[in-house]
């Protein structure tokens, strides 16, 4: 992992901007991801690029804020667009909720 997103403070990891999915009716829910001890930085780092679309450096900083935060919301999008989202997460082992 690149070893300059170590100097950044968390406070500057949260001003990722995670994409909303706005173009579907409805209203917008967070999808949440949770730290845990099983998952590696660059296994996490790869879902969240191959599912959720994430750029390497998005994807990079999020992984960091769930590390420090024990949370991270990593997407923002109506509901019925983050199910499939969390479903695919969470059949790779990672610990996602989607909450309202």
């Amino acid at each position: 992992m690149n070893n300059e997103l170590y100097n950044h403070t968390v406070e500057e990891l949260e001003e990722v901007v995670v994409e909303d999915e706005g173009s579907d009716i409805g209203e917008l829910a967070q999808l949440i991801v949770y730290n845990d001890d099983h998952n590696t930085f660059d296994w996490v780092i790869q879902c969240f690029q191959e599912v959720l679309n994430h750029t390497l450096e998005q994807a990079e900083q999020l992984s960091l804020l769930i590390h420090f935060k024990g949370k991270a919301t990593v997407k923002t999008a109506p509901k019925n667009v983050l199910k499939p989202k969390k479903d695919a997460l969470v059949d790779r082992g990672l610990s996602a909720v989607i909450e309202e």
